[in-house]
């Protein structure tokens, strides 16, 4: 017999944790800094701030989103009452990232819990100092048989994902992203893959050419690029291109000033291998702006290509840092050839006045989520789904869904002994005809 602990305890445990998110948000912030110089501002809108909300929205709706749910019942069950009735998984499993170390911990964690759960979650070992920080306040908030952090390098996980676990949620890159799916198989366990992608940037002729360059460099720098949504590459069309990578420089000049490196606003790559691989994207390519780098800081200056080729290492893998390459086309066409090369993206983005080209866009490509004159806001509404298709991932969560993502829909038919309707039981002679005028009827 399982048991799991009541819809009232879990919303106790997630106040608790809300409160120790509050008291640690120094610390938490101060964690981020040390581990790739994340700027405080960041921290709190896309980690501490997130997570302070996502708590009060679970706390504010878990009785509603735990509620059983009465659905009309099939006449043939009648008279019968139906019901789905939401139940924890069981014990879960859930492996963070690097990149927004606190947020995609805490975030699957709260839906787990929400639902009911017994988690262990592994922290990302790149974030030694946020992984601590996050080790401290599981510790500080649940029972050590409901939530458990295991601290750790990659081989721990490797570990892990050979136990039984009854759900998996792994976010991370493509290729650890088949791994954890091929772990989960063994043992047919359901998972969410959040995983990522080269996300394209149209730019087509009627845009507001300030204002999306802008947006698209606000995207670009959040966390140093290293953010899954952010937008991979710009396809702008060849009229608007100059006037476009114009504006692009301005803004990064505006963001970060004429020396990006001494700015306050903006973050550092994570470590040594993956600032060195950001530095390989670049050989060979023709730098618009930017390309300055430092190994002893892991600096690597905003840096715009121009026209790289489709079959360079640039254009081939998702980029994870503040490389920002711009392709120019010239018809519909051209867009479609490019993004085709590549598998379904995380995110998608365009910048148009177009109504017809924006109708187009929306029917013509399968992407995760996306924003049409705006990048990566689109993951900040808990009332939006956010998760991936194809190699970009599998499942999704924020908000209800996350809660939805967690529980086992169970349906129940509550019937009534009323009144028996012989017409199921055998035998079935000279009852086939009427059958079917019940069937055609309903």
């Amino acid at each position: 017999m399982r048991n799991f602990p009541s819809v009232s305890e879990r919303k106790e445990v997630l106040k608790k944790l809300l409160k120790n998110v509050i008291i640690h948000e120094e610390e938490i912030l101060e964690a981020l800094y040390k581990d790739f110089k994340k700027p405080k501002f960041e921290g709190v809108i896309s980690e501490t701030a997130y997570i302070i909300s996502d708590l009060k929205n679970t706390i504010s709706n878990i009785d509603s989103w735990a509620k059983p749910k009465r659905v009309f019942p099939s006449l043939l069950n009648f008279p019968s009452s139906d019901y789905i009735y939401s139940e924890p998984y069981g014990r879960v499993l859930i492996i963070a990232p690097w990149n927004y170390p606190f947020q995609l911990t805490f975030s699957p964690l709260i839906a787990a819990v929400a639902a009911g759960n017994k988690v262990t979650v592994k922290p990302s070992e790149l974030t030694p100092y946020t992984s601590a920080i996050i080790s401290k306040i599981v510790r500080e908030t649940f029972d050590i048989k409901q939530v458990v952090a295991v601290t750790g390098d990659y081989t721990i996980a490797q570990d892990l994902l050979q136990k039984r676990w009854d759900y998996i949620f792994f976010t991370g890159s493509v290729a650890v992203g088949k791994i954890v799916a091929k772990a989960a198989a063994e043992n047919l366990t359901p998972v969410t893959l959040e995983l990522g992608g080269k996300n394209p940037c149209i730019v087509d002729e009627t845009a507001n050419l300030p204002l999306a360059a802008k947006r698209i460099i606000w995207g670009k720098i959040l966390n140093a690029g290293q953010t899954c949504i952010a937008p991979d590459y710009i396809l702008v069309h060849y009229r608007v291109k100059k006037k476009l990578v114009g504006f692009l420089i301005q803004e990064i000049e505006n963001a970060l000033g004429e020396n990006p490196e001494l700015s306050e606003d903006f973050a550092r790559i994570v470590n040594l291998k993956n600032w060195r691989r950001q530095i390989s994207l670049l050989e060979y390519q023709t730098i618009l702006s930017g390309g300055e780098s430092n190994q002893e800081t892991l600096y690597l200056a905003p840096t715009l290509l121009d026209e790289p080729d489709l079959d360079s290492l640039v254009m081939q893998e998702e980029i994870f840092g503040p490389i920002l390459p711009i392709k120019s086309y010239e018809n519909k066409s051209d867009i479609e050839r490019i993004i085709s090369k590549h598998e379904k993206p995380l995110s998608m983005y365009l910048f148009s006045e177009n109504k017809p080209f924006m109708k187009e866009f929306m029917r013509k490509y399968s992407f995760g989520g996306g924003c049409i004159n705006d990048t990566i806001v689109h993951f900040s509404n808990k009332r939006l789904p956010f998760g991936g298709v194809g190699h970009s991932g599998m499942g999704a969560y924020h908000g209800s869904r996350g809660f939805e993502s967690f529980s086992h829909k169970k349906a129940i038919v509550k019937k009534g002994n009323w009144l028996d309707i012989p017409i199921r039981y055998a035998p079935y002679k000279g009852k086939l005809g009427l059958l079917k005028k019940i069937l055609n009827w309903l």
